[in-house]
């Protein structure tokens, strides 16, 4: 049991009901199975916190001509879900494109989606699209690379298409040429450009930040690009608040797309459903000076807000299947053969530079790192800015793989290990695709959730949507069915997705647990999940979610 609902439970059996001075509420939900007490059923707000949570027969002092009262009919109100690592911003967004390509099908099985992409595009545009594997358009069995296949259908509309983690770009020849790519062009740092191996010409493949940079061109394109951003933020918070989601952690804000403007706007405007804690994305090839300027211009650690900006996002490494996450040892095979321990977005000596100057401006970070030697690396980086006497919350995120010899660093360092188990395959470690790449040894150490827990470190979950699915439960319920690999118990795992996610983004004393004096975010469910088997969890139907007292979805409508 973690040490946080055990003392929510204390709480609960040994002290009377729970509550602030006497004060008139706004709102009061009854009749509740709520999570970590007992011996209640009501929880009191008032100007969105919670004021008490008792029984009903002493909520009366609260009671007004104009509280709302709502009986939730014995529903599991638990607190809200905080996905600690949520791209919300684009994942449902088709200002991204609208080209949808097969994740499975062979580079010649593409050419009817292509087709089909190509009726659809406006002319003279920037088409973007997303959906492609990266091992199948490069196989060997290949009787073209994949710029003369995309070439062939788009000669000259500039085409750029993300593969489904966003870490790979598929381009033609046209969008190479408005980017200034040749086969002769200096590779920017933390992204790779690929060539065919028997002529040396570019092949259309350009891994990590080579391919970032040619988005951000097709994005900067779009007509109406603002009302466009909007409203797919607005669908992704929609999609957010139905499953219980109150507070986000954003996965990366690609603040030269103009995105932190549509974010104010819907703060301005009314229109935020959940708490967000923007990460303005760190460009691993721009210079250092311009970005501190506007980072400092935006940064915010009022928790009064429902924005706050106090955090980065940068990557220190790439991912497996390309061959870019950092590894100790060598790649057993890779796409990138000159580069046989994966590549860096941020090498480790700059990432204390920047660690270093964010401190000085209130910035702590959220770190992508995947490969072992990015998560030691990243970890050497905080090391030295803990030394320095930051104290602000430090987190990476993925930690997919890591030495046995930095397991311990996590919980002495105070970083928080996020991990992101929404897809079946991580659940049943299905790891087998990494066997080429990395071995046997290393692909059955991947993903070991228990042994950072073990050390007591703080330990999240989230969804990294839409590269996992966006449900929280899929991912409570994930973790418990990874056994000895996994969360230890359900507590443990709610945990992750509520009070530790919390304390990464350092709003633990706003939110995260049902406690007088806390926002008042709600996820409110059809069933207790803790006394539900595992494959159950999953499919409990979210009623309602409240955020800051607020009802932001309502399954009933």
């Amino acid at each position: 049991m973690s040490r946080v609902y055990l003392l929510a439970l204390t709480a609960s059996l040994t002290m009377s009901p729970v509550s602030l001075a006497a004060e008139q509420a706004n709102v009061i939900i009854t009749n509740a199975n709520i999570y970590g007490y007992n011996n209640a059923d009501t929880i009191a707000i008032d100007n969105g916190k919670i004021v008490y949570v008792g029984d009903v027969s002493e909520v009366n002092a609260y009671l007004s001509s104009t509280t709302n009262m709502i009986d939730v009919e014995q529903a599991f109100v638990m607190p809200g879900f905080i996905d600690n690592h949520n791209h919300v911003f684009e994942a449902a967004s088709e200002a991204g494109g609208n080209c949808e390509l097969s994740m499975d099908a062979s580079l010649e099985e593409q050419i009817p989606y292509l087709k089909t992409c190509r009726k659809q595009a406006k002319s003279n545009e920037w088409l973007m699209g997303y959906g492609f594997s990266l091992d199948a358009i490069l196989s060997d069995d290949n009787r073209y690379t994949p710029l003369e296949v995309i070439d062939r259908i788009f000669p000259d509309q500039p085409v750029v298409i993300m593969e489904q983690t966003s870490h790979s770009m598929w381009v033609n020849s046209a969008a190479l040429k408005l980017a200034g790519i040749t086969k002769n062009a200096t590779e920017p740092q933390g992204g790779k450009i690929l060539k065919d191996e028997e002529t040396g010409e570019l092949n259309g493949i350009l891994l990590d930040n080579a391919g970032d940079i040619v988005m951000e061109m097709a994005w900067n394109s779009l007509v109406n690009q603002f009302d466009q951003s909007y409203e797919g933020l607005m669908a992704g918070l929609e999609e957010a608040a139905a499953h219980g989601i109150t507070t986000i952690g954003d996965g990366r804000l690609y603040w030269k797309r103009g995105w932190y403007e549509v974010w104010k706007k819907a703060e301005k405007e009314g229109d935020l459903t959940a708490r967000v804690s923007l990460r303005p994305w760190i460009y691993p090839a721009d210079s250092v000076e311009p970005q501190l300027a506007f980072l400092k211009k935006i940064q915010s650690s009022d928790k009064s807000r429902l924005l706050l900006v106090d955090q980065v996002k940068m990557y220190s490494d790439g991912i497996f299947i390309n061959g870019t996450a950092k590894t100790l040892a060598p790649y057993l095979d890779t796409y990138i053969p000159d580069e046989p321990y994966g590549i860096n977005y941020i090498p480790s000596l700059q990432m204390k530079k920047w660690l270093e100057a964010l401190y000085q401006i209130g910035y702590s970070a959220h770190i992508h790192a995947i490969g072992d030697g990015g998560i030691r690396e990243s970890l050497n980086a905080i090391e030295y800015i803990r030394n320095q006497g930051a104290l602000k919350p430090y987190t990476l995120t993925h930690v997919e793989l890591v030495n046995s010899e930095d397991v311990p660093r996590f919980a002495k360092l105070d970083v928080t290990a996020d991990f992101q188990v929404g897809s079946d395959y991580v659940a049943y470690h299905d790891h087998q695709w990494a066997e080429v790449f990395l071995g046997a040894k290393r692909t059955r150490a991947m993903m070991n959730l228990k042994a950072i827990i073990d050390t007591g470190a703080n330990v999240t979950l989230s969804s990294d949507w839409n590269v996992h699915d966006i449900n929280p439960l899929v991912g409570i319920a994930n973790s418990l069915k990874m056994g000895k690999t996994g969360m230890p118990d359900i507590h443990s795992a709610i945990d992750a997705y509520t009070i530790n996610a919390a304390e990464s983004l350092g709003i633990s004393d706003v939110s995260g647990s049902i406690d007088v004096g806390k926002s008042a975010d709600f996820a409110i469910l059809e069933h207790d999940i803790t006394r539900l088997p595992n494959d159950e969890i999953a499919n409990t139907k979210i009623l309602m979610t409240v955020l800051q007292g607020n009802i932001v979805f309502d399954a009933k409508e």
